[in-house]
């Protein structure tokens, strides 16, 4: 970015309105410069290209002008930023002060004497605008951070100048006689072209495709194309002699300068500024990689040319490519320390894991094999934290990163030599011990000791506990991927006996989750195979005996195993997510058979259960819709039963999706009342329309205890207070049925009034029963 004399060329009218446009739309406080800069700039074309008398000095007190103003615009935007955009503009300042210095030396001096003054002073200010531009570009914000990348960045432009010389020598010198080029400052003027270029391929290398676009460094890039156009044009007429000071070209200075300052007044893009890397940059354009590199194929052609009987003096040739011989080596150099130093960083992300630093699944498996392979004892603890998900719903994905690494601190220090430690990713750790180490189950209460909540933790919430699955080598492991099976099965028995514990993989507990896995994967076949089956369990009106309603209760007529009760399979279908399939299913079913019995007991309605995972579908209105006009009933007819914590744990969506199926007619049931959370401010929200009194309590009424009867009681009041029915579930005995009875419930379910039957049976039972007996 130098600030050149006369290094020029011709510009058109509409070049120089475009630039006076840009300026133009600032705000009228900032634009009195631009436009005064910009009208210097028409004003000097106008009388550059109608050759007026006074060109030549016209051209230098333009050129020094708008060059003057450009520096103070530069050291104005760097009061406005921070750094390294303070550094960037002050860079540019001086930049612009120098040229606008060179140009009045430049103008003293050819006004002081004949000819062009290419003596040293001019060259020496010249090229100090050069280095402080350069610095400029490399202190940008799309610079590289490091001193390795603005060394490569730095050394991309300094082949692609130093492959230039020898192109510049044979299209502008080789026709000039050796005399006329003995002048060395002459001769140097080649030079100032490929200092342009240079610091061009320097901008476009910097301006990397992960940056935001920065209009400033376009018009930046623009002025540096206008002066390498404006030198290179500059160059060739000089070395022929036919250059005069106050040709046309001139004007171009100005240009160059009145882009620099225009480019001060745009802003850089949001978020810019921030010194941080914070995501991973991605792969440059092959042509950005090859930039440096494509103009070194002509100055191999150049050298050949040059080398003919011209009569021209290779020697700037020769030292031009040796130092390009010795900058490419240096970048290739250079390169291949990135290569390094890159492979070793893969290396790092391929094996370890980023957040905690302890090593990977893949590094994990890698060494388990290793010591399968070796022979010798060999165990494996696999740890999971419990809860860890509400953490990380509750205080966000920040503390839980926190969390996770804490852990993995607090998992080395009670390890320590006695094994290998991994993150096997989310919240899964694993511990290898190999050899005769210390026993497992010591090691297992090691972890759970260490990773116990310090005073303060508990409080807060944010320390969840552990649960941990051993597994030791045997001969039923036929690879390491059975031993971390096992590892599994064991720490999911660990869950299930509670918190803060750890288990040993048994081979019950292997045949148990084979038993398991195999069920599960029968269950998948149930729906589509129709293995499915439906009975009804009645509900009753305590004070007649007649059938008001009737519970459907899914069955599974398992080909191996016969009918299976739904405690058997339907937690595995939840867990599974299988439990969508079935409660479509059963709805489907229980409205076809309500739809049987209606024309036959009108008022007898059927009571369906859904899993809480059914409430936060969006389909669940057209799944309901959809089964009652299929089989032509009337939605109030049809009961949905959910549990307590289902309905407390549902969202806004969800409560305005129980309003719509109220509104449809469907009633709402509130199953298991009392088991789960009670919470009355639920009651006021949930559209509910009955309750149902779970049978742990009914069941402890024929041992007359007081607090089950005060209970019923109770809950039989809140009902009626919100004006909602009751059921009284699990009744099986004359004792109970006369408590539930006496209490006042006016419906109940249980034994005492009918087993679950299939469709043929409840019809059967639609006639009064008798409650006395």
């Amino acid at each position: 970015m130098s600030g050149r004399e006369p290094e020029q060329s011709f510009v058109p009218q509409q070049d120089v309105s475009r630039a006076v446009t840009m300026v133009a739309r600032r705000p009228l406080s900032g634009r009195v410069g631009p436009v005064a800069a910009a009208l210097i700039v028409l004003g000097e074309e106008s009388w550059l290209v109608a050759g007026l008398p006074g060109t030549a000095l016209v051209s230098d007190l333009g050129a020094v002008t708008v060059s003057s103003w450009a520096a103070v615009a530069c050291a104005r935007a760097a009061k406005r930023h921070p750094l390294p955009l303070r550094r960037f503009w002050t860079l540019l300042a001086v930049t612009m002060a120098l040229a606008a210095l060179g140009r009045t030396v430049w103008t003293v001096e050819r006004l002081g004497g004949p000819g062009l003054p290419n003596n040293a002073l001019v060259g020496g200010i010249f090229t100090a605008g050069i280095v402080t531009g350069t610095a400029a570009l490399l202190c940008s914000l799309a610079a590289p951070r490091s001193l390795v990348g603005q060394a490569r960045t730095m050394l991309d432009g300094v082949i692609v100048g130093l492959a230039l010389i020898p192109i510049g020598w044979v299209v502008v010198f080789r026709d000039i006689a050796t005399a006329d080029l003995a002048d060395p400052l002459r001769t140097f003027g080649l030079l100032y072209p490929m200092f342009d270029l240079m610091q061009l391929t320097i901008l476009v290398a910097v301006a990397g495709p992960a940056r935001p676009r920065w209009r400033a460094l376009t018009l930046i890039g623009v002025s540096l194309g206008v002066r390498a156009t404006a030198d290179a044009v500059y160059v060739s007429l000089a070395a022929h002699g036919n250059y005069a000071p106050g040709h046309p070209i001139d004007v171009w200075w100005p240009l160059s300068y009145l882009l620099i300052g225009a480019a001060t007044g745009y802003p850089p893009p949001p978020g810019s500024e921030d010194t941080e890397e914070t995501t991973e940059s991605p792969l440059p354009p092959w042509w950005r990689v090859a930039m440096p590199y494509l103009p070194v194929g002509g100055a191999i052609v150049a050298v050949v040319l040059a080398r003919q009987p011209t009569g021209q003096s290779p020697h700037l040739i020769f030292i031009a490519m040796m130092a390009l011989l010795g900058v490419l080596a240096l970048r290739q150099g250079l390169a291949a320390n990135e290569n390094l130093r890159l492979a070793a960083r893969l290396r790092r992300l391929a094996y370890t894991d980023q957040l905690t630093g302890l090593a990977n699944r893949l590094t994990f498996n890698r060494r388990l094999r290793r010591a399968l392979r070796d022979g010798g004892p060999v165990a494996v603890l696999l740890l999971d934290l419990d809860g860890f998900k509400q953490v990380n719903d509750r205080f966000g994905h920040a503390t839980g990163d926190r969390l996770l690494t804490t852990i993995a601190e607090r998992m080395r220090d009670a390890v320590g030599d006695d094994g290998s430690i991994a993150r096997l990713g989310g919240d899964e750790f694993a511990v290898l011990i190999g050899g005769e180490g210390v026993p497992p189950e010591q090691l297992a209460q090691r972890l759970l000791a260490a990773l116990e909540p310090l005073p303060g933790e508990e409080d807060l919430g944010e320390h969840p506990s552990a649960s941990i699955g051993i597994a030791e080598y045997g001969p039923q492991h036929a690879s390491h991927t059975d031993l971390l099976r096992d590892a599994d099965i064991a720490m999911y028995a660990a869950k299930a006996a509670g918190k803060s514990a750890y288990r040993t993989c048994t081979p019950g507990l292997r045949e148990s989750a084979v038993s398991r896995a195999e069920l599960i994967a029968d269950l998948r076949r149930a729906v589509d195979e129709g293995q499915l089956l439906m009975e009804f369990q009645p509900i009753v009106d305590l004070a007649t005996g007649t059938v008001r309603s009737a519970e459907a209760l899914v069955r599974w007529r398992h080909p191996r195993l016969g009918v299976l009760p739904p405690a058997r399979f339907l937690p595995l279908a939840e867990e599974t997510g299988l439990i969508l399939a079935i409660d479509r299913w059963v709805i489907h079913q229980a409205c076809r058979a309500a739809a049987t019995w209606r024309p036959h007991a009108p008022e007898v309605t059927v009571a369906v259960n859904i899993a809480a995972a059914h409430l936060q579908r969006p389909d669940l209105i057209a799944t309901v819709t959809g089964a009652t006009s299929a089989a032509g009933l009337a939605p109030r007819a049809l009961t949905l039963e959910l549990t307590e914590s289902a309905l407390i744990e549902g969202s806004e969506v969800v409560l305005e999706r129980l309003h719509q199926l109220r509104e449809l007619g469907v009633r709402i049931a509130i199953d298991d009342f009392g088991t789960g959370y009670s919470s009355l401010s639920y009651l006021h929200r949930i559209p509910a329309t009955e309750l149902k009194i779970d049978r742990s309590f009914v069941s402890r009424l024929d041992a007359g205890d007081p607090r089950a009867y005060a209970t019923v009681e109770m809950v039989n009041r809140l009902a009626g207070a919100f004006d909602l029915a009751v059921v009284a579930e699990g009744v099986e005995t004359g004792t109970q049925h006369e408590a539930v009875t006496a209490i006042g419930c006016l419906h109940g379910q249980g034994w005492r009034y009918g087993r679950p039957a299939t469709l043929s049976e409840l019809l059967a039972l639609l006639t009064p029963i008798d409650v006395t007996r």
